[in-house]
């Protein structure tokens, strides 16, 4: 007896419809594993084309993003010289930029992760030349900006109380900028940012301090800057745009007056006590020698002649009453905070007794500041070539 008797004999006939459901469900099963295995190809075939186009695309978008991993770095640590300058408000991504242009970096990427690993240092990098080499590791690179012992720059310090042409010719001595281009940026006060009350004239107006500049930086941007200094400084102490020029005036007067910090806002109470009494002892005449060393532009001695005193001038204070046309000079903070706040006081009359020293006397009448002046002029006499 075969199985299927068997089978028959014990369980009957099998029901007409059962071989067809075993038939359509193995075939169903053979429909399925062909789908996954479809499936797994697509997937196989999709993989490998990415692959593909990664491999074809990378050096592509490297170069045009910067991007790349340690394989896109210089392994350094690089060879000859190249100048690299970071301008002034400079971001890490144009630092980066500049590197890569210079051929100092391989990608923008691999100095940015470098400066990113360390942020702290990265703020502290100054603008200024460096003199790095090409080819470097990103993280040399980042090294050497981050120290300003490799960092050149060019740097004009402007005393105070210098004229204009005095100024023009240290910012040119330390710059390499011609001092014609200076002469030719004073020409357009508007594009300077020069204030109204200025009438033009950057007397007073070019900030005394230390700047960096290189002769990358035309002249107009250099004066533009320092104007805006002076201007800020005349808010810090709270002047008005309005009295700009009468405060800068004032200042540029003290400062060819005093040497001593302690005298300015003393000093800057006489020029007060004149100009508001046209009827006092000195008839509103400032009489300051300052603003006869302006007429002459000269500078070395103590005092002025009697000639300089007859000038016809509007800068001479000994002939014309109240305050000159403009500033005399570039003053500093000191005479402009003492300028926008005198002391107070009745003095009318002061004289640097010793020059040499800045020790000042101040007198509220005409007697008391004679015997001042006999000591400015036993000074004198012992010291002849200063006077």
């Amino acid at each position: 007896m075969t199985q299927n008797q068997l089978d028959t004999t014990i369980f009957g006939e099998p029901p007409p419809e059962e071989p067809r459901r075993r038939h359509h469900r193995r075939r169903r099963q053979r429909g399925k594993g062909r789908r996954i295995l479809v499936l797994i190809l697509a997937v196989v075939l999709v993989g490998a084309a990415t692959a593909t186009a990664f491999t074809f695309l990378k050096p592509i978008l490297s170069s045009i993003t910067g991007g790349g991993n340690e394989a896109e770095d210089f392994p350094g640590p690089g060879e000859g010289e190249v100048q690299v300058t970071v301008k002034q408000g400079d971001s890490g991504e144009s630092i980066a930029t500049a590197l890569k242009a210079a051929g100092v970096v391989k990608t923008r990427t691999a100095y940015l992760d470098a400066s990113a690993a360390d942020p702290e240092q990265s703020a502290r990098i100054q603008a200024g030349t460096y003199t790095l080499k090409k080819g470097m590791k990103a993280s040399d690179a980042f090294g050497m900006l981050t120290d300003p012992g490799n960092r050149t720059v060019a740097r004009a310090t402007i005393p105070e109380g210098l004229w204009v042409n005095e100024i023009f010719a240290r910012l040119s001595k330390a710059t390499g900028v011609p001092v014609a281009q200076y002469q030719a940026a004073a020409k357009n006060p508007a594009a300077l940012g020069l204030p109204e009350s200025a009438n033009g004239r950057l007397d007073g107006y070019l900030f005394p301090s230390s700047y960096e500049f290189d002769e990358k930086v035309p002249a107009a941007t250099q004066l533009k800057q320092m104007v805006a200094m002076t201007v800020a400084e005349l808010e810090k102490a709270g002047v008005q745009p309005n009295d700009y020029n009468r405060i800068l005036t004032i200042a540029s007067i003290i400062e060819g007056e005093v040497n001593g910090d302690a005298d300015r806002a003393k000093v800057a109470r006489v020029i007060q006590n004149r100009l508001e009494d046209p009827n006092g002892p000195t008839v509103g005449l400032l009489q300051m020698d300052s603003t006869v060393h302006y007429i002459e532009q000269g500078r070395g001695r103590a005092g002025t002649s009697n000639e300089a005193r007859n000038s016809d001038s509007p800068y001479n204070t000994y002939k014309v009453k109240g305050l000159p046309p403009g500033p005399i000079n570039s003053p500093g903070a000191a005479s402009i905070e003492a300028a926008a706040n005198p002391a107070d006081g009745p003095w009318f009359y002061f004289v640097a007794v010793n020059p040499t020293t800045g020790e000042t006397k101040f007198a509220v009448t005409q007697a008391e500041h004679d015997a001042n002046v006999r000591e400015f002029n036993e000074w004198c006499s012992a010291n002849k070539d200063k006077c």
